[in-house]
């Protein structure tokens, strides 16, 4: 007879997320249900950052996204601020100033 135990999809994983918090000695006992809750609170907060992020990568015509565009869409988000102190040591992207300045060094060669 197969099993009545209910298996969630999650995709980061809820075992791992569990340990993480059971190290504050204040959380007690864990519901099952409460790490994949967790697990789709993270998914969709990562999909904000990161189509946030995207649209900094485009407007800047990059095929590649870096750190800094990161950086410039936490510094830009306001939701994002409780992330400004982990960015504060990524370098700042080059403006279009010195973009400007490097095409014209390649017109003097």
């Amino acid at each position: 007879m197969p099993s009545k135990k209910k298996k969630y999809n999650a995709r980061f994983p809820p075992a791992r997320i569990k340990k993480i918090m059971q190290t504050d000695e204040e959380i007690g006992k864990v519901a099952a249900a409460v790490p994949v809750i967790i697990s789709r609170a993270l998914e969709l907060f990562l999909e904000s950052l990161l189509k946030k992020a995207c649209q900094v990568t485009q407007s800047r015509n990059a095929k590649t996204m870096t750190t800094s565009h990161l950086k410039q869409c936490i510094e830009l988000e306001q939701q994002f601020d409780f992330l400004k102190d982990l960015v504060a040591s990524v370098p700042d992207m080059q403006g279009d100033g010195e973009d400007n300045h490097m095409d014209g060094d390649k017109g003097t060669r």
